[in-house]
């Protein structure tokens, strides 16, 4: 994760707000997915992303977001809400047609939220299988995006099979 990238969180009933300060990234999008998984357990079925502080967003962030967008639809209750987007990371939502899925607004506001704990370093393998769910779930959310991900989740699939055969020893290299 980029030196001063964090994602502030803030939870009121069954709303989470998410404000991601730096680059959304592979990064810290374990992080993010375990606390949304987490919140959504918790009965919260409405999230809003705020990228006011955003400068752009990779793969699998966007995977991560649609992936708890979907979960959301899956529940039959809730919504996930992008604000405050720049030109860019719309039209980075827009290439993987997710601005289908989410519900976009240019502008809304909230002010405070505490730092959502990211790890120092996060297991390799666990970083590994949250960028295959995120890939993953950019294809479910649009069957179109399977041409420009189905090299990634291949790789990602190897590199995870092969880290469930290596030993101890060869997994802490």
């Amino acid at each position: 994760m980029k030196a001063g990238s964090k994602i502030l969180v803030s939870c009121a009933d069954r709303l989470v707000w998410i404000r991601v300060e730096g680059n959304g990234s592979s990064a810290n999008s374990t992080a993010l997915k375990d606390f949304a998984k987490e919140m959504i357990h918790r009965g919260a079925g409405e999230f809003i992303v705020d990228l006011a502080n955003c400068p752009v967003m990779d793969s699998t962030f966007m995977g991560t977001l649609a992936g708890i967008s979907l979960r959301l639809r899956e529940l039959g209750e809730g919504c996930l809400y992008v604000v405050n987007l720049n030109l860019r990371n719309a039209e980075s939502l827009s290439s993987l047609g997710l601005d289908q899925l989410f519900n976009v607004r240019l502008s809304a506001t909230k002010e405070d939220g505490q730092a959502l704990g990211l790890p120092l370093k996060e297991d390799r393998t666990a970083q590994a299988q949250t960028m295959l769910e995120a890939h993953q779930a950019l294809i479910k959310a649009v069957p179109e995006n399977l041409p420009k991900f189905k090299d990634v989740i291949q790789y990602l699939e190897e590199e995870l099979h092969l880290s469930k055969r290596a030993s101890p020893e060869e997994k802490k290299r």
